[in-house]
């Protein structure tokens, strides 16, 4: 079969996670209802944060922007799908699922890096506590999330250039809710041998190199957190970390389940299943995990309610 030039598909089928018509309106009203818990608990920690100067800091400053990304990361596939449900409706445009891959790159690295950062600004401040205010001053944390950005767009400018240059034949059906990179390539007739590599070698570089440098920051903190004398000092020098540790054990548990699941599983839904522990349920979760187990949030947000 011929394939056609990409210019000329008008647009793609999303086939989501259930093609069950009774399951249609209770997959709409929870998805829904995690993307309103999403935006809203991140928003909320976002404004805590902002009005409160005792937490105008460099831990949550990168949880602040954490959270805004988280925002952006869910914005981009949630309401095309609910959208999709709502309008009985499946199809995407050539234009908008390439658009909604770039995004989604952006954001995914954007959440992998920001967290690598976090792991860093708990290192310094463990391990390097008299020095922590020198080492993270302000002109620093706005130099890391500069770095995070600009990686973060080069990354996803060279994952998506290249499915530019794809050709597609007559099957358009992405078996996903969202325009997921490696089915965006297994649905191509034409060569992706290129497409392949740019993908595995940002899977090892850009997956690989964050998480060893959190295995390394970490490794630094339990070294120095085994040395404090007192319980009470390793139990608060643990708890500081214990929230991060959390997000990042369900960020990398989530995304590499999903790669593993979707090996060779090229028209099964299983990875679009997973797709949603770390698309929609690890961001709804993230600002609960820091606010439930940090004093400093729950007056921040005590206040703010009484502000309001």
């Amino acid at each position: 079969m011929e394939p056609k030039n990409l210019t000329e598909i008008i647009e793609f089928l999303l086939l989501g996670l259930s093609s069950e018509p009774q399951l249609q309106s209770l997959l709409f009203g929870l998805f829904l209802s995690m993307y309103l818990l999403t935006v809203l608990g991140n928003l909320l920690l976002i404004l805590a944060i902002s009005s409160d100067s005792h937490l105008h800091t460099p831990m949550y400053f990168f949880l602040s922007n954490l959270s805004l990304v988280d925002i952006c990361l869910t914005s981009t596939t949630i309401p095309k799908m609910l959208h999709n449900i709502w309008t009985q409706s499946k199809t995407i445009t050539y234009a908008g699922c390439i658009s909604q891959m770039y995004f989604f790159l952006l954001f995914a690295a954007l959440d992998d890096f920001l967290l690598t950062v976090m792991a860093y600004d708990r290192y310094v401040a463990i391990c390097h506590p008299l020095h922590y205010t020198v080492i993270m001053n302000p002109q620093l944390c706005g130099q890391l999330m500069l770095v995070c950005w600009v990686v973060s767009e080069l990354h996803s400018l060279l994952e998506s250039f290249p499915v530019l240059q794809l050709s597609f034949c007559t099957n358009l059906e992405i078996p996903h809710f969202f325009c997921e990179l490696n089915q965006m390539i297994q649905l191509a007739c034409s060569d992706t041998l290129l497409n392949d590599i740019v993908m595995y070698l940002s899977a090892v570089l850009l997956g690989g190199g964050p998480l060893s440098g959190i295995l390394y920051s970490y490794s630094k903190i339990i070294s120095s957190i085994l040395r404090i004398s007192s319980a009470q000092g390793k139990s608060k020098a643990f708890s500081t970390c214990a929230s991060h540790l959390l997000v990042v054990f369900l960020f990398y548990c989530t995304s590499i389940g999903v790669y593993l699941s979707s090996i060779g599983a090229h028209g099964s839904k299983s990875s679009a299943v997973a797709s949603v522990m770390y698309t929609v349920v690890t961001p709804m979760l993230n600002p609960f995990i820091y606010s439930l187990r940090n004093k400093d949030i729950k007056r921040a947000l005590g206040r703010l309610w009484a502000r309001k």
